[in-house]
């Protein structure tokens, strides 16, 4: 079985039969909602909106554990998180797919491990590679099936949002090595890493990041969804061609 989390741009999955929906409980408290069960052509997906239903969690208050935690009770072969982010490198432009292999964690006080319990010895967990290798190799074999164009690697800047950066912060990022810019990528990965769960981003550019590109002056909000509308579409074809290595 595959894993979508779909985050803006992505509450539901249009291409998903639904079989039914299903409430889980964690020790880390309530998901962002209910977990859609169903199949994209024949194959099994488990669907979950980041966001909950109707995009009402902001990136801040995600229980991001309580949702890697109950996927992990699903056993799925892999996790696929879609992300909306900004371009900061400048041939990442609105509708841009990026498939990054590397991410730089600017959050603060969220829930971001599993291992805080002081009844615990201390338990640190390689992240070398925040990626799935495996995961990241199926998503691009399943674009080229699906002969979308996307870019192989990339540097996600994980920031705490959800107002979006000034553009001396973007200036910030960009010095240190930083090729887009979302609010969801952690501690989403790092998680998924403690449970050794095969996980990987699939990031769609919704905008240039602040003070690139067209957005010298602002960031205008209204064209982010028009562009999320058309890439998702993308997106779909991708996973449509993803599910097909991927069932179990």
């Amino acid at each position: 079985m595959l894993a979508i989390i779909g985050g803006s741009g992505m509450t539901q999955l249009s291409c998903l039969k639904i079989s039914h929906r299903q409430i889980i409980r964690t020790p880390f408290g309530e998901p962002s909602g209910p977990f859609t069960f169903g199949t994209v052509n024949g194959h099994d997906i488990v669907f979950l909106a980041r966001h909950g239903h109707g995009h009402t969690i902001p990136p801040h208050r995600i229980n991001y554990r309580a949702n890697i935690w109950a996927l992990h009770s699903l056993n799925p072969v892999h996790i696929v998180a879609v992300a909306a982010v900004g371009g900061i490198r400048e041939n990442l432009t609105p509708g841009a797919l990026i498939i990054p292999d590397q991410i730089i964690d600017y959050t603060y006080e969220r829930d971001f491990t599993y291992f805080d319990s002081s009844e615990e010895p201390v338990t640190h967990v390689d992240f070398t590679h925040p990626y799935s290798s495996v995961t990241r190799a199926q998503l691009l074999n399943a674009a080229h099936l699906a002969a979308e164009s996307v870019f192989d690697g990339g540097v996600y800047a994980a920031v705490q949002g959800p107002r979006l950066e000034t553009a001396a912060e973007i200036n910030r990022l960009e010095r240190d090595g930083c090729d887009m810019v979302g609010m969801t990528g952690m501690p989403e990965a790092g998680l998924a890493r403690e449970l050794g769960m095969n996980y990987a981003t699939l990031a769609v550019v919704a905008n240039y990041a602040a003070g690139r590109g067209s957005n010298i002056t602002a960031i205008p909000l209204k064209e982010i969804y028009a562009v999320l509308d058309k890439s998702m579409v993308r997106v779909r074809k991708i996973i449509e061609h993803l599910v097909q290595c991927n069932d179990n």
